[in-house]
């Protein structure tokens, strides 16, 4: 009787440590951004980019973020629920005129969609776009919850796999829109690490 209670504790206890592993953020071969964030969301993200799924997008991340065009950048659209977006790096740098952050892009050419099957769950980090799926460029945005409906719709670039907690401290925008009031969250550092 006591070696049955034994193994019912113990088969009891496996689960729960297999959920625990296979929920951790696992860092896959990179590169990652690494984002140094202050505001109320005071902290470091790491954002594991997706060379696979999404080369061109990963590839144009990584290269901003090595030119330093991230760093001071704002979170300017921020949706309690569902994600914090930023990358605007000619209209949403800290110190300039925000009114049109959103808006703005790098000087690069747009990329082409690089859809996949990767669902937009929590923490997964996807390309921001305007109506033309054609024309990604330099935002994007990192998901606070589920949001199926964005599937094969936007590119998934990568996912977050450190700082999540930093992620849902990120100052909320309001209305519809999400629009941060002033004064915003900002990237103050972005590098990359292999």
């Amino acid at each position: 009787m006591l070696r049955k209670l034994a193994l019912i504790a113990a088969l009891a206890a496996l689960p729960l440590t297999a959920m625990a592993e296979s929920d951790a953020p696992v860092d896959g071969p990179g590169p990652n951004l690494v984002i140094e964030v202050s505001g109320e969301a005071n902290g470091r993200i790491v954002i594991d980019l997706n060379t696979q799924a999404a080369p061109k997008h990963a590839a144009r991340l990584e290269q901003l973020a090595r030119a330093g065009a991230y760093d001071g950048v704002v979170f300017h659209r921020v949706i309690d629920g569902f994600m914090a977006q930023t990358g605007d790096v000619k209209f949403g740098k800290l110190g300039g005129d925000l009114s049109k952050a959103g808006r703005g892009g790098s000087d690069l050419p747009d990329l082409p969609a690089e859809f996949s099957d990767i669902p937009f769950d929590r923490g997964v980090v996807g390309m921001a776009r305007a109506q033309d799926p054609d024309s990604a460029n330099s935002q994007f945005f990192i998901m606070f919850d589920a949001g199926y409906f964005l599937n094969g719709q936007y590119t998934v670039v990568g996912k977050v796999i450190e700082g999540m907690d930093v992620v849902d401290r990120i100052k909320r925008g309001r209305g519809q829109t999400g629009m941060v009031a002033a004064p915003q969250d900002v990237m103050t550092k972005v590098t990359v690490a292999e």
